[in-house]
């Protein structure tokens, strides 16, 4: 499928953009909507740099396709959510203006186009950058079944009659069987008909089985057919004594965005499977289909599925390119050239505090915490070594009395949860709360919560009327001065697989302040403590947004006093019109302020008398910047916190999160050096302009990544 067009050179390929915001007035109130960038659009450029690694021929080429595949998988994921959500405002007659001045119609006007500008310049990539250069470099191709060698075809016409014949479910659509229900995300086949003997057409769907992969090998290294192709070659398998007139791939997305109910319910269980049920059939928000499917077909699909001309993309094969991230794992016969295919490997280093748990596997992790915190940055830091290793330690230590923490998002197959099964069996109290609210992992976290029940665990499943992001352990020990606590808080999840692939910095320490926090935050979320107090911890949705308004106030006092006054910020999204509003107040004071978000970010940097001092840069690099970490200068040292919370309503109003502060000066100092690095100009750094416009930050000054640099850094340091 990979097309014979040239590649352009990456220098002719355009820096796309999708924020259109409004020209500004001259002396704006800070409630004018010139001066918030829209939410949905600032994903949407955030993708885009996304795409840029695709791109970008620097960028190792098997790295590349995972990223084609990242793109799409993130589009899929914003046009169920985002474009789902405004649908459903838009259905409700929501007609409320948002901060940058648009309705819920007028966005979702914006985001369409902007969707499909998107959706066909990913496919573009792929079809006229990647795959030609793919092809060129390793010989990878997707062939269509015409040009697969004569000996392939026989051997995969064998393969498709005893391997997947038997699980295809043909469905025909006549007055006696309607026409079938399409699940969110599945590629399908519109399979057109015709009765030798009345000449009739008919339709039927043939469903593409997950349970084969979907790029099918053949005999020569590094060729495929895509699996829909192999069966739509041998789709008349399935319909003996009709002629086979045309097969279309196509697939369908469902609105995620279906109603909550769960603020009081009399079984949050329940209302979380009920939530489930109704997503599985919520309306359909886009149909992808082949460019070759004829109008009266597509017609017919729109017609059952009610979807109108604007929600219908159309696309060369293949139609979903989510799957081209499985061919970026495809091993090279040549094991040098395939090193410089992909990026340097990296195995992440054991925190040089910790025991080594080969060559000290006697000495107690629980020894090395009590000594002094600790930072830990992954994937730097090896998380199976430190955090893994500090609940496995806890579950077969005798001396631990109880284990406490909060599970939003974990692994497959979870070291962690098994830990505290077996701390569970032999005794230890286990507490876990499982938020079954964490969107697309309901199912999963349902499952995990009811296996540890089984075990003894006791389980909570969220507070009512929140949803728990906040991320933190708790290890009570007996020790000879009496029970001693050590915490663990994150900015990331308890997941052994996204710790290799999400930048996060988690603390652990015995700090006696942070460590009766954490037993106070515990308390609430397994009791009724509504009015729980912390001299340490700062929580959403108790006191969160307040002390970040009372630090960026005590910044514009002491700009006005002329003192240092400097706010450096760092999270994924930054979206919260009131706590942007008091950045705009700090910066018209004099503040300095950075701004490192990764995603959507509503600020409008650079305006003359309402940000001058706001600057703002985005990483996007090989392993996904998880991380928030917030940085206060007006006291005189540096008031440094990482949190589980990026500035979002949703996030300090909605959900209970977990912002500790930094006491170690040591560690203070470490965060604010990587800070200050994502300010520099790198690679895979970007600068956000007035313009509502981003822009390669790279001027040749540094030849590494932040990312790289870092992990150089920790690479010496552990050498």
């Amino acid at each position: 499928m990979a097309a014979s067009a040239p590649s352009p050179s990456v220098s002719s390929l355009p820096i796309h953009h999708a924020l259109s915001p409004q020209p500004v007035p001259e002396s704006p109130s800070l409630d004018h909507p010139s001066l918030y960038l829209n939410r949905e659009l600032s994903w949407l450029d955030f993708n885009w740099r996304v795409l840029d690694l695709a791109y970008d021929d620097r960028t190792p080429l098997m790295e590349r396709l995972r990223f084609i595949g990242l793109a799409a998988s993130n589009l899929d994921g914003f046009v169920r959510k985002r474009v789902g959500g405004l649908k459903r405002r838009v259905a409700n007659g929501d007609v409320r203006i948002g901060a940058d001045g648009r309705t819920p119609e007028e966005q979702l006007a914006l985001i369409t186009s902007a969707v499909h500008n998107q959706h066909d310049t990913i496919h573009d990539t792929w079809t006229h950058v990647v795959a030609p250069a793919a092809e060129e470099a390793i010989g990878l191709t997707i062939r269509s079944w015409n040009d697969v060698p004569p000996e392939d075809q026989s051997r995969l016409a064998a393969y498709v009659e005893d391997h997947i014949v038997p699980i295809l479910t043909p469905l025909a659509v006549d007055p006696g069987r309607p026409f079938p229900f399409i699940s969110n995300m599945s590629l399908s086949l519109a399979v057109i008909l015709t009765s030798p003997s009345t000449g009739t057409e008919h339709f039927a769907r043939v469903k593409v089985p997950k349970a084969r992969k979907r790029w099918v090998p053949l005999n020569a290294p590094m060729e495929f057919i895509a699996i829909e192709a192999l069966i739509a070659a041998h789709v008349d398998r399935l319909f003996p004594g009709m002629q086979v007139a045309g097969v279309y791939p196509f697939r369908v997305t469902r609105n995620a965005e279906v109603p909550r109910d769960d603020d009081d319910p009399d079984d949050l269980l329940e209302s979380i499977s009920e939530r489930l049920r109704e997503r599985r059939f919520a309306p359909v928000v886009r149909l992808e289909v082949d460019t070759d499917m004829p109008r009266g077909v597509q017609s017919f699909l729109q017609e059952k599925l009610d979807v109108p001309d604007e929600d219908v993309y159309t696309t060369d094969d293949p139609l979903d390119l989510t799957d081209v991230d499985a061919l970026a794992d495809l091993h090279v016969p040549d094991a040098r050239f395939d090193r410089s295919l992909r990026f340097p490997s990296w195995t992440p280093t054991l925190h040089p505090d910790l025991p080594h748990p080969t060559r000290a596997p006697d000495n107690s992790l629980f020894d090395a915490v009590r000594d002094t915190d600790m930072l830990l940055h992954h994937p730097y830091h090896s998380f199976e070594d430190s955090v893994q290793r500090f609940i496995e330690e806890a579950a077969d230590d005798p001396e631990v009395l109880a284990i406490k923490m909060t599970l939003y998002r974990t692994s497959e197959d979870s070291p962690i949860v098994r830990a505290l099964i077996d701390a569970a069996e032999q005794g230890t109290q286990v507490a876990v709360l499982v938020e079954v609210k964490a969107r697309f992992d309901e199912e999963k976290n349902i499952a995990w919560g009811r296996k540890l029940e089984d075990a003894g665990v006791h389980v909570a499943y969220g507070v009512v009327g929140l949803k728990t992001h906040a991320q933190a352990a708790l290890v009570v020990r007996r020790e000879s001065g009496g029970p001693r606590t050590y915490a663990h808080i994150s900015t990331g999840n308890y997941n052994t697989r996204t710790a290799r692939q999400y930048t996060d910095y988690g603390l652990l320490t015995a700090h006696p302040a942070i460590s009766r926090d954490l037993t106070q935050l515990f308390h609430f979320l397994t009791g009724f403590a509504p009015d729980q107090t912390y001299d340490e911890l700062v929580t959403a949705p108790q006191s969160m947004r307040s002390t970040w308004q009372s630090h960026i106030g005590d910044e514009i006092d002491a700009a006005r006093q002329g003192a240092k006054a400097r706010i450096l910020l760092k999270m994924n999204e930054l979206t919260d019109i009131d706590l942007i509003q008091e950045l705009y107040r700090a910066s018209q004071a004099g503040v300095e302020i950075d701004l490192v978000v990764r995603g959507q970010c509503r600020v409008r940097p650079g305006v003359p008398g309402v940000s001058n001092t706001i600057r703002v840069h985005s990483i996007v690099d090989r392993f996904l910047e998880h991380d928030r970490v917030f940085c206060f200068w007006a006291s005189g040292s540096p008031r440094v916190y990482i949190s589980s919370a990026d500035w979002q309503s949703s996030r300090l109003d909605d959900r209970v999160e977990a912002a500790v502060p930094v006491l170690n000066q040591q560690l203070r100092d470490r965060l604010i050096d990587h800070l200050k690095a994502a300010l520099e100009p790198r690679p895979r750094t970007w600068v956000l302009g007035p313009d509502g416009r981003y822009v390669r930050a790279d001027d040749g000054t540094n030849t590494r990544s932040v990312q790289e640099m870092l992990m150089q850094r920790y690479a010496s340091d552990a050498s």
